[in-house]
């Protein structure tokens, strides 16, 4: 995620230092099974997405869009972290980029751990850990019902890198997590989080108790390759049923329809926004 709450030097060192169809299935059952008793489909799409630290304006959109590269959007839709202002994400935007074909991928950046080595606006402890969790939770679904994003919607919980070889703060992130999952879910909101293939990720693919853990993993592993399944570093069986996205690209300049923006790249095959 360029720019988001770091500079691009600063996640190094953070780093060094630690297609739309309905489906069903038992991946998708994990993630609905804590809260209303019907929920609505799923709305996945499987193809090539993009993030950038603001999201572009409507013109830009349009243009991004007859070039036809990408048709996944991620967007930043709130948290004391988040890095940019986003004068163009209004629920306005939100529908006429869905309009556009656009499929919106909403991204939070919560609450960040007490070891992370990075300067964070909001953190948590082991005391606050669950309470902190639930109240980004609430957080994050009244700025995703806001903009339109209706439930059944995922919503992406962003995890920078930390030292998940300290038990002590891997466990009481892993309280925060599920809590925020535990949330989501009793407010019919899909859970998802973004994370490090080596850190924060790894921390949720290898956990030995899987209760009330995100159903959508999105691992950022910057080696290039345009896939969820062969780089998948993890026990195959997890995350399947259209629940993996994977950022393989960071900080890639690239100009389409005359307009140039700073983009991370994906290959997503998971739930995005159901717009209202």
């Amino acid at each position: 995620m360029p720019k988001h709450r770091l500079s691009r030097k600063g996640r190094y060192i953070a780093l060094t230092a630690t297609g739309i169809v309905v489906v069903s299935g038992a991946g998708i059952a994990a993630q609905t099974s804590m809260a209303a008793t019907t929920w609505p489909a799923q709305k996945t799409y499987t193809g090539r997405a993009f993030d950038a630290c603001t999201a572009p304006s409507l013109t830009a959109m349009k243009a991004w869009k007859k070039d036809a590269y990408y048709s996944g959007v991620a967007v930043y839709i709130g948290g004391k972290n988040r890095g940019c202002a986003q004068p163009n994400l209004t629920k306005s935007w939100v529908k006429s980029v869905d309009t556009l074909g656009w499929r919106i991928i909403p991204l939070y950046v919560g609450a960040q751990p007490p070891c992370q080595k990075s300067l964070n606006k909001e953190t948590f402890t082991a005391t606050t850990a669950a309470s902190v969790g639930a109240a980004n939770a609430n957080d994050a679904v009244a700025k995703a019902s806001a903009l339109g994003m209706k439930a059944g919607s995922p919503i992406y919980l962003n995890m920078e890198s930390y030292d998940i070889a300290d038990k002590a703060c891997n466990d009481v992130t892993l309280t925060y997590v599920r809590s925020f999952t535990k949330t989501l879910r009793a407010k019919t909101y899909r859970a998802g989080l973004y994370g490090f293939s080596s850190s924060s990720a790894k921390a949720i693919a290898t956990a030995k108790n899987r209760t009330d853990l995100p159903g959508n993993l999105w691992y950022a592993l910057w080696n290039g390759q345009e896939t969820t399944t062969k780089d998948w570093p993890w026990d195959p069986k997890l995350y399947t049923d259209h629940s993996r996205g994977h950022q393989y690209k960071a900080n890639s300049k690239e100009t389409r329809g005359g307009h140039t923006i700073n983009v991370d790249r994906n290959v997503w095959d998971a739930p995005v926004a159901i717009i209202g």
